[in-house]
């Protein structure tokens, strides 16, 4: 009975050992697979009897185990689309089911990676090397994040609308001697500022802002704007304290000079607006009291701080950036950006336990619990490191170590065969 146990315990060491020596060779090829996770083996006897006075030969299974949760390399990349997760967690994708007119169906099957290496398809989405598409919770025009819908992300090319002007705003000294004519001083010579506005479909318009002193050492001035064919659009005046900064601003009958409160002067236009109608900009020189629009401190020379406006022409798609904390943003020509997307980490209780897929992509299973997705960064989730990818946490010098001890294994098994044989053979031998 020992020798066919033997027997039969050295073949189940045989498979076992196969079983090894094929994990390893898994690792090796795929030691420059980006994302891949190695996957080590264990050995599980099984005893047939075991006590104190007898023990029968038993057998020895291979049991693999899978390490997901160390992490590879992380190597910068030239592509900046590229992201890598330094610490736990895993990108939520989808891989495709099916191709329509309109572009890919997907599987309702959630997949999860370590392999960021993205570039943009021919339909915009964001996918990996593997082919699976990377999922993100949308960002809504006005920023809000839904973190209850995770979708491919799809990169829409199409134009940047133009936002018409609403709002100028002026931030200048005026100088108190005002600006008299070098030829007849009793005379003021306007100082002026341009200003590029836009309209409701991006068309550009310059308007000039003219302030005109009332006299040296008066505190007030006359402001007048045309547009670019020298139409007034808008007039009125302001005046300054004794302290320098802006005491009133007056347009028509309306004054207004509560401390803290906006200077504005209303301009309109003859532009069309988008809601129908013609564009009106409100100027605004600064705060009652404060110093952050129009001044009249000391000097003898306008000083022109900043002039802004919240307009913006129409702009082509440019190109596409990854932000550290899982922002998709695109970018315009006109300078404009619009985060799109935020790519979250998905993290489990027990990652060893996913179920490998094709792609270097897992499934979740009972033992490793369910998908609990949350933002880069927090609640355990790891961090995202741009325009790089995770290397393969192969390392070769150890499975060539484990290669060599498989193989020394195997051929002990091997030897543990003949020799059962060679005593089988004596003992039929006997009977002869």
């Amino acid at each position: 009975m020992s020798l066919f146990g033997s027997m039969d315990t050295a073949i189940s060491g045989l498979s076992s050992q196969s079983a090894a020596f094929g994990n390893i060779g898994d690792n090796i090829a795929n030691s420059q697979t980006t994302g891949f996770k190695r996957v080590d083996t264990s050995f599980l006897d099984y005893l047939t009897t075991s006590t104190a006075t007898q023990n029968q030969p038993g057998a020895v299974v291979a049991v693999p185990s899978y390490v997901n949760t160390v992490q590879g390399t992380i190597s910068q990349s030239d592509n900046p689309l590229a992201l890598a997760i330094s610490g736990q967690g895993f990108f939520a994708v989808s891989q495709a089911a099916g191709q329509t007119a309109s572009g890919p169906t997907f599987s309702t099957q959630p997949y999860f990676t370590r392999a960021g290496d993205f570039q943009l398809s021919s339909n915009g989405y964001l996918v990996n090397s593997a082919g699976d598409y990377l999922n993100g919770w949308p960002v809504a025009a006005n920023g809000q994040i839904d973190t209850n819908t995770l979708a491919p992300i799809q990169i829409n090319e199409s134009i940047y609308q133009p936002v018409a002007t609403a709002n100028v705003t002026l931030s200048a000294n005026l100088p108190p001697t005002g600006n008299p004519d070098p030829t007849n001083p009793a005379t003021q010579n306007p100082i002026t500022s341009n200003v590029s506005i836009y309209d409701a479909q991006g068309q550009t318009h310059q308007l000039t802002l003219s302030f005109t002193s009332a006299g040296a050492g008066s505190n007030k001035w006359n402001v007048s704007v045309v547009d670019g064919s020298g139409n007034s659009i808008g007039s009125g005046t302001v005046t300054f304290g004794p302290n320098g900064t802006l005491a009133s601003v007056t347009q028509g009958s309306t004054a207004i000079s509560t401390a803290g409160a906006a200077g504005t002067l209303t301009l309109n236009t003859a532009y069309p607006a988008a809601g129908g109608g013609t564009q009106a900009i409100s100027l605004d020189l600064g705060t009652i009291g404060g110093t952050g629009g129009l001044t009249q401190f000391a000097g003898s020379a306008y000083t022109l701080r900043g002039v802004s406006q919240d307009g913006v022409p129409p702009g082509n798609f440019s190109s596409l950036t990854m932000q550290s904390n899982g922002n998709v943003v695109v970018n315009y020509d006109n300078g404009q950006t619009r985060t799109i997307a935020q790519v979250p980490l998905a993290t489990f209780a027990a990652p060893d336990a996913l179920q490998r897929q094709n792609g270097s992509a897992f499934t979740a299973t009972v033992d490793s619990g369910p998908a609990l997705t949350q933002a880069a960064g927090t609640n355990g989730a790891g961090s995202l490191v741009t325009s790089s990818i995770e290397q393969s946490n192969v390392d070769i010098a150890t499975e060539f170590s484990q290669l060599i001890v498989a193989q020394e294994a195997y051929s002990a098994n091997a030897k543990t065969v003949t020799t059962a044989n060679s005593m089988m053979q004596a003992t039929l031998n006997m009977v002869q």
